[in-house]
Parts: structure tokens; sequence; C-alpha cells
């Protein structure tokens, strides 16, 4: 039971991996596209004051603990917090290059910030359960 539990973790952080991917090498908005028929508009899961990047770190946040959960019982780089937290800046660094989008200092805290509040609290969790 415990090993199925650990696969469909590890099926739905290589999803994630790949639903991350697409989003972040669409030029434009994919998001926006499906929901308002504008690559040029990002929606807002939380109304907030920084805008679109607390979208980053939600997913960021997720990601990483789908990822450490799936992690317990293995060292692969691949799940990482440093294969995590590289990723988190190279996809907002590659918006310099990826057509209609731009660069921002705020979402690519929020990408840094999602993996390092998800690494913290797993760590704590885990030190709890020791």
């Amino acid at each position: 039971m415990k090993n199925s539990i650990l696969y469909s973790f590890k099926y739905l952080f290589y999803f994630s991996l790949i639903v991350l991917l697409i989003l972040y090498l669409f030029p434009g908005s994919l998001i926006g596209y499906l929901l308002y028929g504008n690559s040029g508009k990002q929606p807002d899961l939380i109304s907030n004051p920084i805008g679109t990047s607390i979208n980053h770190l939600i997913f960021f946040f997720y990601v990483s603990i789908i990822g450490f959960i799936f992690r317990i019982n293995q060292k692969k780089f691949l799940n990482s917090f440093s294969f995590l937290f590289l990723v988190s800046i190279t996809l907002e660094l590659l918006h310099y290059l990826i057509p209609n989008r731009a660069f921002e200092l705020n979402d690519l805290y929020a990408n840094s910030l999602g993996v390092l509040l998800a690494y913290l609290i797993f760590k704590f969790f885990k030190k709890l359960k020791n």
C-alpha cells in the first residue's frame, strides 16, 4: 500500500513538472489564453498586492511538497531541494528569451520562496517524526 502511494506521488510529481514546463515555456500566458482567450492576461488565483507572483509561489510550493514526499526514501537529485531551487531560478530567467514573456524579480522571489517554504515545512515534519 505504501509503495502504491509513493508511486502515485512520483507520477503526480513528474506530471506537475511537465505542466510547469509547459506553462513557463509557452510564449504568453497559456492559462490566460484558455480562460480569457487572451494570452497577454495573467489570472490571479488570490487577489493580493504583489499580483500574479502569488501564483508562482503556490505552484512551486505544491510541486516541491509533492517532490519532497516522493523523495522520503530516495536520494535522487531530480526531486531534491537543489534541483527544485535551480528549476525555480532557471525557468524565470528563461523569460528573457521567450517571446511575450518578461522576467520579473518578484516572480523569481516567489518561485524560490515556494521551494524554500516547502523544504522548511518538510524538514519540520521530518524532525517531528523523529
